[in-house]
């Protein structure tokens, strides 16, 4: 056979897993493609690092050879980072990789999907997958959504990216019965913006909080998941003005030009990248680190604050 399709978690994940310590999964779809070489793999290193600095275990995600690992150590990271011919790997995508031996990057759905099933509650991304402008006609809507429906994780990010139907997608996690609050805000981030002009229903305003809902959601026996929804403070986004430029010029570029289906959001991201001067990048590292921090802080009072931890804990 190939490759072999059980999880096999790191000692450190292992060991905090199965003593209740706070843990934080990573997706590597960023370290694989979403950054440029070598930048990636320093971004995935301080990533790591930043987690143990707050006292909380990093389980980075990814499938090596067939296998997927929660939880990488630096010759896995660095592989995951700099080998071109890693694939993308959503979760229909698993199966294959796992029987035929492929090395992939984990995607937010797939991320969420292995994580929970050795038990991890807390994930950290940049934005969430969502509904895609048009997908009226296309039906193109990101995996994340179905996946994130069925699956008890709490995913912290900045949103999702203002290419894509905020209000669609809003409306799907609200049908779907995904939990959303806001930490400190009331409107709904556009990753590269910190607020949009939608509203939310719920706020937080600290850890505390969210590990009080997650408590609650599991008394209820909910299995769906919460998206916990961190703005980037206003220095680190995107200037709005030139945001809203940018995105009308790519919107109409890519009508004129054709491009539909898949083909659309990496030519959004390339545009942004380019007419912003490689502003938009920094964005992005900026806003998965801010939501490390705010998962790692959310992972800590869920540890402290969980009763029953000890029967919820991964045992290999």
């Amino acid at each position: 056979m190939a490759g072999r399709s059980n999880i096999v978690v790191s000692a450190a994940v292992r060991d905090a897993l199965a003593g209740g310590a706070p843990v934080v999964a990573l997706e590597s779809t960023l370290i694989a493609h979403g950054l440029p070489r070598p930048r990636n793999r320093e971004v995935a290193m301080e990533l790591e690092q930043q987690a143990r600095d707050r006292g909380v275990t990093p389980a980075t995600i990814a499938v090596i050879d067939g296998v997927p690992r929660i939880g990488l150590d630096e010759p896995d990271l660095r592989r995951i980072a700099d080998d071109v011919h890693v694939v993308k790997l959503s979760v229909r995508d698993l199966p294959v990789a796992c029987a035929t031996g492929w090395t992939g990057a984990t995607t937010v759905a797939s991320t969420a999907l292995l994580a929970s099933r050795v038990g991890i509650r807390l994930f950290a991304t940049g934005g969430l997958g969502g509904v895609h402008r048009g997908a009226g006609d296309s039906f193109d809507e990101s995996a994340d959504l179905v996946t994130l429906a069925s699956t008890p994780i709490t995913v912290v990010s900045a949103g999702v990216k203002s290419i894509l139907d905020i209000s669609a997608t809003l409306e799907r996690l609200e049908t779907l019965g995904i939990t959303v609050i806001g930490y400190r805000t009331s409107t709904f981030p556009g990753f590269y913006l910190p607020h949009t002009t939608y509203d939310l229903d719920w706020r937080v305003g600290d850890a505390s909080q969210v590990a009080t809902t997650m408590t609650a959601a599991d008394t209820l026996g909910l299995t769906s998941a919460i998206v916990v929804a961190n703005p980037l403070p206003s220095d680190q986004a995107l200037d709005p003005a030139l945001h809203d430029r940018v995105l009308a010029d790519a919107l109409a570029w890519a009508a004129e030009r054709g491009i539909r289906g898949k083909a659309v959001t990496p030519f959004l991201l390339e545009t942004f990248h380019r007419e912003t001067g490689g502003a938009s990048l920094e964005v992005n590292i900026n806003a998965v680190r801010n939501n490390v921090a705010v998962a790692a802080d959310i992972a800590l009072a869920w540890a402290a604050t969980d009763p029953a931890a000890a029967d919820r804990t991964y045992r290999p």
